[in-house]
């Protein structure tokens, strides 16, 4: 199962400056919770957005995607292209978790998304990838975090 994880504001909102432009608690637990004991496979750009004490994803065996076959990224295995990055994780549950780039080449061989939609307005400069008619959610509440922002996570599957 290759699963997507992603938080997003209003327009599909997932970044700016290389950086979340929210804090939400309640989201980076979910995403802990639900990547923990799997593969992630993150872009470069996501790779170095990450705090160095949090490289590599702790509990997870972390897959880093970038054109440089000569890419230092300690803890992580390096790859070139999408194709080997799933030859990698094959028959395993795996996680793409970005950034915008790798959501896009992923999306296709995707079986499931999480994604927690934020009602924020927030200017970003990376976007999350449409949800196109061939995935399906059951509709879920909204909830309020610790910070006052509202939220919701979604569970995408594909539909048969």
């Amino acid at each position: 199962m290759l699963g997507m994880i992603w938080a997003q504001a209003h327009h599909r909102v997932i970044g700016r400056a290389g950086d979340l432009p929210w804090h939400l608690p309640e989201d980076m637990r979910h995403f802990r919770e639900s990547t923990a004991g799997h593969p992630v496979l993150m872009g470069r750009k996501q790779w170095e957005s990450l705090p160095e004490r949090f490289r590599p994803l702790p509990g997870r065996r972390n897959i880093v995607l970038t054109r440089d076959p000569s890419y230092p990224a300690p803890g992580a295995e390096v790859v070139t292209s999408m194709e080997q990055a799933l030859a990698l994780v094959e028959g395993e549950e795996a996680w793409i978790c970005g950034g915008g780039e790798i959501y896009t080449a992923a999306m296709a061989h995707a079986d499931r998304l999480l994604v927690t939609e934020i009602d924020l307005d927030v200017e970003g400069d990376t976007y999350a990838p449409v949800i196109g008619p061939e995935w399906h959610a059951a509709p879920r509440p909204w909830q309020t975090a610790r910070t006052g922002t509202q939220f919701r996570i979604l569970d995408y599957r594909r539909r048969a």
